[in-house]
């Protein structure tokens, strides 16, 4: 009897041809990676205990150890993450022999830090952007939190799900399934009557369509660079399968752990993000003193936001219809409007000026953001949320385009680039403590997946030139999408650069692989989103009942 593909069996059989993945990892290692590990917590620890401090917020036992609890799952989505994708970065330089196994996922680990590091965090807020505005409002509530539990477990077991059989599963694609079924679920308990209760179905059409095409761009890209390589290169090593298990020559093994190397940053700027964004959410609903609002803005700041505020408030009055009698029915107006989307109408710029006014007013009264007390961060910080997301509807709107004069239409983007910068920040602790996370995962648990790009995609051996071609075309395609904050995923892209890059040197594709991913790929958003639905149904039902 054949025995699957997919059986663990399988899995620890190396082909005759192919590298050794069975290295015992020396007994240092275990200590460091462990060290490394309960270091990164710590600081973490030490990071909460010490913002909180100096904002005068004192966090309750419970409180901390919810937080606590909560942040342990959102760094577990990461390095779930980091052993499930990052195989994918180290599949071709392990399969043409260009780096063993144990320094490749080290390696990988390492720029998928970097990564991170240097990252924008326009992805992070992209991904925020689709859950329900309401639930953004009210993070601290019980809706909030059963909204950050259940859409991370969710992501996490089907994550788990896909690895355990050894199939390149986009995590990206499972966390935005997680959020689409708590958001549907969310409007569903609510009747379906407010439209703040969903998702933001303009948002979610814009980062599906970008997960759509990337994995088209993977396969059509590294399919025409491996064809115009073949068309210009004269080694012909570039495209053959490695002899034995010797090393490339030097040019091309230099090539191919460049190309490693590339995807592995653009992974971590990319899919780090994703577990940033989550982990601002559970902080500003645990402690919003002191992470709803950014404090570390210098107050050199505030005159000239103040001074982009004004600007921007007397553009909105200049083409509104009156202006609301008071700032709660200014607040009530704007909310409307951004649940809806109908930002171009005079009514809405009237709001969205008395409102501004009012921010301003509140900001420039306390002189910074760092000088907001407790009990006006969480409606200082909702506010800013509602004109910023708002101004960036309008900014974008045709109609509004039409309206506003180009100095106006540059005034509010000037404005909206404030209120991102004092709302939409990320403390470096997170960004460090989720790199960990991400680059210690790509070093766990890594071989399944490796398996079955190196050797289940295409029927003949991996090359070096369809190696260096995929890893190519997918990290340039990572790196561009994270230039315009749109969360793609690494998994589809790569692997189906690799299957590009089969097809461009004649090898052909192994039907049953391609069917098994396939339907993993087709299943992850309906099952994602059952999951966190359920989940968030049943975690919401616990609050309540526990009278949170």
């Amino acid at each position: 009897m054949a025995t699957s593909p997919l059986t663990v069996d399988a899995i620890d059989r190396a082909p005759r041809s192919g590298p050794r993945l069975d290295h015992d990892l020396h007994p240092a290692g275990r200590w460091i990676f462990l060290a490394v590990l309960l270091g990164g917590l710590a600081y973490a620890g030490f990071s909460i205990a010490t913002d909180t401090a100096q904002v005068g917020e004192t966090l309750a036992v419970g409180a901390f150890a919810f937080l606590g609890l909560a942040l342990l799952i959102a760094l577990g989505f990461e390095f779930v993450n980091g052993f499930h994708d990052t195989a994918n970065a180290v599949a071709t330089v392990i399969y043409t022999h260009s780096m063993p196994a144990p320094l490749a996922v080290v390696w990988s680990g390492f720029f998928n830090f970097v990564g991170v590091m240097t990252s924008s965090g326009a992805v992070a807020y992209s991904i925020i952007t689709l859950l329900p505005v309401d639930l953004i409002l009210n993070v601290g509530s019980a809706g909030g939190f059963a909204m950050i539990f259940a859409l991370l477990l969710a992501a996490i077991l089907w994550n788990l799900a896909t690895w355990a059989v050894g199939l390149p599963n986009s995590s990206s694609h499972a966390l935005i399934g997680s959020i689409l079924g708590v958001g549907l679920a969310n409007q569903l308990i609510n009747g379906g009557a407010d439209g703040t209760s969903g998702v933001d179905m303009a948002q979610v059409t814009k980062v599906l369509s970008a997960l759509a095409f990337s994995p088209v761009v993977g396969f059509v890209g590294a399919l025409l660079m491996l064809l115009v390589m073949k068309a210009f290169s004269t080694d012909r090593k570039l495209f053959e399968a490695p002899e034995s298990n010797t090393p490339p020559p030097r040019g091309i093994r230099a090539l191919l752990i460049g190309t490693c190397t590339a995807v592995s940053f653009a992974h971590g700027s990319n899919d780090g993000q994703k577990g940033m964004g989550l982990i601002m959410l559970i902080l500003i609903g645990c402690a919003p003193t002191a992470y709803a609002l950014n404090r570390t803005m210098p107050e050199s700041a505030t005159p000239a936001f103040v001074q982009s505020a004004r600007a921007a408030s007397s553009a909105y009055a200049a083409h509104a219809d009156g202006t609301p009698a008071t700032v709660e029915a200014a607040r009530a107006r704007v909310t409307t409007a951004l649940k809806s989307k109908q930002v171009a109408e005079p009514v809405v710029y009237g709001a969205l000026a008395t409102l501004s006014n009012d921010v301003t007013r509140r900001i420039e009264g306390y002189g910074s953001l760092g000088k907001v007390p407790a009990a006006a961060t969480s409606n200082l910080r909702n506010d800013m949320y509602l004109v910023l997301d708002t101004t960036k509807l309008v900014a974008a709107d045709k109609t509004a385009q039409a309206r506003f004069t180009a100095q106006e239409i540059t005034e509010l983007k000037t404005y909206g680039g404030g209120l991102e910068q004092g709302t939409r920040y990320i403390p470096i602790w997170v960004k460090v403590t989720v790199a960990l996370a991400l680059g210690l995962g790509t070093m766990v648990g890594w071989k399944r997946i490796v398996v079955t790009v190196g050797e289940r995609i295409g029927k003949s051996h991996l090359t070096y030139g369809m190696g260096a071609s995929a890893e190519l075309v997918a990290a340039a395609t990572i790196l561009m999408a994270d230039r315009f904050g749109l969360p793609v995923s690494t998994t589809h892209i790569l692997s189906s650069g690799v299957a590009g890059a089969s097809v461009a040197n004649g090898g052909g594709l192994q039907r049953r692989t391609l069917v098994n991913m396939g339907l993993a790929w087709i299943m992850t958003l309906p099952v994602a989103m059952l999951l966190s639905g359920g989940l968030y149904w049943m975690l919401l039902g616990v609050a309540h009942a526990l009278g949170r």
